[in-house]
């Protein structure tokens, strides 16, 4: 997968990139990033990025003609069309279903923006994806650009080491993950729950389950309105709100 990254502040990134996992990614050639500076792209005799907005109103916004040739440039470049996501407060919400759909792509370009806002232009005819990792207002779009670069990439295959260890992640199976134990057994008197220790893996499964049932429950029960329950989760689920 290639990635590109197109901000004003292109040294925010050095260090996400060249550490732990994404850095590893790129050692084994899953992945490769290249940040880039649009105002670099500006006809602007200084440099101009932005400029005041048509109609009055507070704040600059970003003026397209950076980012159009910047994008046009790195499309051409590549041998398939690119993802080209816009990191927005008013984009969808970022899932992990989302993450898995952008880890299928070869190529995604990452627009971080600051100031008021973008010319709606470039919304209009050069984004294929708006997204908000929240409802809440950064300064820009870089620390959002670095969440979901991170939450792709280690998607990708023999990133993790483990083909499955993204698979039982929470939002990945569409549930909370259950809780997990190591050694040792007991500490300070706070004791691992029997069923692990016991061996029986399809109790443990059982357990899992339930468990991740239950989480989700009592912290986000609003992820059950588009998860597929079985019977035996709904008798699961039934028993926990009589208790």
């Amino acid at each position: 997968m290639k990635i590109d990254v197109l901000t004003l502040f292109p040294n925010m990134f050095s260090g996400v990139f060249g550490e732990s996992i994404l850095q590893k990614a790129q050692d084994k050639g899953a992945v490769t990033y290249d940040v880039h500076d649009f105002r670099e792209y500006s006809t602007h005799k200084h440099r101009k990025v932005d400029d005041y907005p048509y109609g009055g109103g507070a704040g600059m916004v970003l003026t397209p003609q950076p980012l159009f040739d910047a994008i046009e440039k790195l499309t051409n470049e590549g041998e398939t069309k690119p993802r080209v996501v816009l990191m927005c407060p008013q984009g969808e919400r970022y899932t992990q279903s989302k993450a898995e759909q952008f880890a299928k792509e070869e190529h995604l370009i990452f627009v971080c923006g600051h100031y008021e806002g973008y010319d709606e232009r470039i919304r209009e005819h050069l984004v294929t994806d708006e997204v908000s990792i929240g409802d809440y207002v950064l300064t820009g779009g870089e620390l959002a650009s670095m969440v979901v670069i991170d939450s792709v990439v280690r998607l990708l295959p023999q990133v993790l080491g483990n083909e499955v260890s993204h698979q039982d992640d929470s939002y990945s199976s569409g549930l909370l993950e259950h809780p997990q134990y190591t050694r040792p057994a007991n500490f300070r008197g706070m004791t691992v729950p029997e069923v692990l220790l016991s061996g029986n893996h399809a109790k443990i499964d059982e357990w899992r389950r339930q468990q991740s049932l239950k989480r989700t429950y009592h912290r986000r029960p609003d992820l059950f309105d588009e998860y597929p329950l079985s019977d035996k989760d709904k008798d699961y689920l039934e028993q926990l709100e009589k208790e």
